[in-house]
């Protein structure tokens, strides 16, 4: 569009993509929000240094905050988004629940006030009956929510959310109302120009979340008709023009099994998901955001507005599935993109980093957005199958086998999901899917042509036609199997369940091992891509991420395999008397002290990373015997915090 751009950064992000793409950057402060991002009056003196006429607020931070938006008003310097009132009314969530009511729009029960104290909380909750959701007012990206389903969790909802509310927004005003149990997360993208007119994109369906932040999206909704579509849509339009509503805004629906919805909130600010709308709509919403903001109309009317196809969006993070999405840091050691050669096949990647990036502890440990576009739901989840396949991430935990594990998962598969998908079907987060013989045959023929591989590279003289022994250890609570990989000709294996006994004959073709760490495999007639992690020094284990998995293979010959047996077992640590830090982050809060008696479920500390609020508790009865941090320390991850005697 011609338009210059200028950039802000902290100190960690001095070395960011957005950085170095901006026209201009300027630096305003030390990483912590509170001394950079959410300094308005630095941001003031870049926009009058720089001379920016315009300020687009992104996703967090000050985005939906009504006094930048003032600053910035009087000195004459435009706010991309909606106006003052609008970001006041429809920003602050227990205000714009009333709006929507007296709007006509269908909302959730429950108490449209502050709340302070614990017996208001109490009392409250006891109105409305439990479950509840506590939620920050001013409140996003799932920080501030807590649900209650009795009165120690409403109390201690209630203060965590509190103390995330203020320390990400600056605001800790706090409401409750009803939790919809099962719903799913609908979401109308809307845009409104500054002369009346208004439209509402299709709908965004959100409803796989963890902690209240979404992982998967989808455009549209399988579970939407055209008659809910119209309507729901139109009380989002509705919603909007009741404030005097201009730019792009999200408003947001829980829907339950009979196609009833609720009001949830408004977010007054693009969504992290909005490029699943701009590619089944066509309409570039950021492009639609700078043009309303310079006073233009819309050029286009609802009925203009068509569905093509079906999107889906993919949020790649750096986080650990098997520790309940706890965030990781880190430096990206490699960062390799899905290489997409088909134009039919759309991937596109929105991301913010590349490879020798780091993942710091202050902010979102979001590592980009994989979006597909695809004719049909089908064709899109198979082409961010396949992407997912070929995404590499070194250096840090990331949860892209999380992302190929929920593509598989049948309620996903066919649409009958809700918000509590990852709580059903993944209560202790995520440690692999359980591996098939067939993948089993795969891997071993894998390890088998990697051996081979290595040793002709003068690694040691090979016969092509040697047997191997491959043991398959899936680095979970799962046993190892060995295998015995007969090759009878280039493309022909015979492989040998060491513990069945069994036999099965396959076929190879089109094996290609290259070191940008993909292994494609057509093993009779399905094309399979593993990832190739690394080799170890003594020259018989290689690793392979595959289905999600991080799969250790050790390959034998017959003299190695037939003195394996001898090797001792490693040694496994006792952490029942530990407590360990999940995740790097801050110390909040310490409860504890040497000689104190705790029980289980007792709180011992707090600790947040990434502006969430984590609480540590004893997972056993005993006796303190070490607390090795207090308040304001910085811990790293597996650091040891408590002991027990």
């Amino acid at each position: 569009m011609g338009v210059k751009t200028v950039a802000v950064y902290s100190d960690a992000d001095m070395n960011s993509m957005f950085v170095k793409e901006a026209d201009e950057a300027y630096r305003i402060g030390p990483p912590p929000t509170n001394e950079s991002y959410l300094k308005m009056d630095t941001i003031l003196e870049v926009c009058k240094a720089s001379g920016a006429q315009a300020v687009h607020p992104g996703y967090g931070f000050l985005s939906e905050n009504p006094k930048f938006q003032d600053l910035l008003d009087k000195n004459n310097i435009k706010f991309i988004g909606p106006n003052n009132h609008a970001i006041i009314s429809m920003g602050d969530k227990i205000e714009s629940k009333k709006l929507a009511k007296d709007a006509g729009v269908s909302t959730v029960p429950g108490f449209l006030g502050e709340v302070e104290h614990d017996k208001d909380i109490l009392r409250v909750c006891h109105e409305i009956g439990y479950p509840v959701m506590i939620k920050a007012s001013a409140g996003g990206g799932g920080k501030g929510m807590r649900i209650a389903w009795n009165d120690s969790e409403a109390i201690e909802g209630f203060k965590l959310s509190k103390d995330e509310a203020i320390s990400s927004f600056g605001d800790g005003r706090i409401f409750i109302e009803k939790y919809i149990v099962n719903p799913r997360h609908i979401e109308y993208q809307i845009l409104g120009d500054e002369h009346g007119n208004y439209v509402y994109l299709p709908e965004r369906e959100c409803s796989v979340q963890r902690r209240n932040q979404k992982v998967i999206e989808e455009a549209p909704s399988m579970a939407m008709d055209e008659f809910t579509r119209n309507k729901m849509g139109t009380q989002a339009v509705n919603l909007a023009k009741s404030c005097g509503y201009s730019t792009t805004g999200t408003v947001e629906f829980l829907m339950d099994d009979n196609k009833d919805f609720y009001f949830l909130e408004m977010n007054t600010r693009l969504q992290v998901e909005h490029p699943i709308t701009e590619e089944i709509t066509g309409i570039d919403l950021v492009e639609q955001q700078l043009l309303v903001s310079a006073g233009h109309k819309l050029n286009f009317t609802q009925d203009d507005v068509k569905i093509n196809g079906h999107s889906m969006e993919y949020r790649v993070y750096a986080e650990d599935p098997a520790r309940k999405f706890l965030p990781s840091i880190g430096f990206l050691r490699k960062y390799q993109e899905p290489i997409t050669t088909d134009p039919s096949k759309r991937v596109r990647i929105d991301t913010g980093v590349e490879e020798g990036s780091e993942i710091s502890m202050y902010y979102d440990p979001m590592i980009s957005k994989l979006i597909t576009w695809g004719k049909d739901r089908q064709e899109s989840m198979d082409i961010l199958d396949k992407a997912l396949d070929e995404y590499v991430v070194r250096g840090v935990t990331h949860n892209i086998g999380f992302g190929k594990s929920i593509l598989a998962n049948e309620a996903y598969a066919t649409a009958n999901y809700s918000t509590s998908f990852i709580p059903d079907f993944y209560p202790d987060g995520f440690t692999g899917d359980d591996l098939n013989n067939q993948d089993h045959s795969l891997l071993s023929i894998a390890g088998h042509q990697i051996k081979n591989h290595f040793q002709s590279c003068g690694k040691a003289s090979h016969t092509p036609a040697e047997t191997l022994y491959v043991t398959v250890e899936q680095l979970r609570d799962t046993p190892a199997q060995d295998y015995k990989i007969e090759q009878l000709s280039d493309s022909e294996f015979e492989i040998t369940n060491m513990g069945t006994g069994v036999s099965q004959k396959h076929v190879i073709s089109g094996y290609d091992f290259a070191y940008n760490s993909l292994v494609t495999m057509n093993l009779d007639g399905d094309e399979t891509i593993l990832q190739y992690v690394r080799h170890h020094n003594d020259g018989i284990k290689f690793t392979f991420d595959y289905k999600g998995n991080n799969v250790k293979l050790s390959v034998f010959d017959e003299t190695q395999y037939k003195y394996k047996h001898f090797m001792p077992a490693p040694k496994v640590i006792d952490f029942a008397k530990t407590i360990i830090s999940p995740m790097p982050g801050a110390v909040i809060s310490v409860h504890v002290a040497p000689g104190d008696k705790v029980v289980d479920g007792q709180t011992l500390l707090v600790l947040e990373a990434m502006k969430m609020q984590n609480v540590i508790k004893a997972e056993i009865d005993g006796v303190i015997d070490t607390v090795t941090i207090k308040d304001g320390d910085s811990v790293a991850v597996d650091e040891v915090l408590v002991t027990f005697k």
